[in-house]
């Protein structure tokens, strides 16, 4: 697979993932024990917020993958 059409894939998948990630947030952030707590909230929003970047990680890295040199 070429690098432009691997870019153009990882883009979708990483707008998925930011998309998906967030719509889960936002529904755990609204539960009755999360939303009784500060402490519970801060460090669910500091996990919560950082945590899409280890799926991203490997995407991003396939991404920037080189081509292959073509055999000559």
């Amino acid at each position: 697979m070429k690098i432009r059409t691997r870019k153009f894939f990882g883009t979708i998948f990483l707008l998925v993932l930011v998309v998906v990630w967030s719509l889960l947030g936002m529904t755990v952030a609204q539960t009755p024990w999360l939303a009784a707590s500060g402490w519970l909230q801060a460090i669910f929003y500091v996990v919560a917020g950082l945590g899409w970047v280890l799926p991203a990680m490997p995407i991003v890295s396939w991404m920037a993958r080189r081509d292959p040199e073509p055999s000559a």
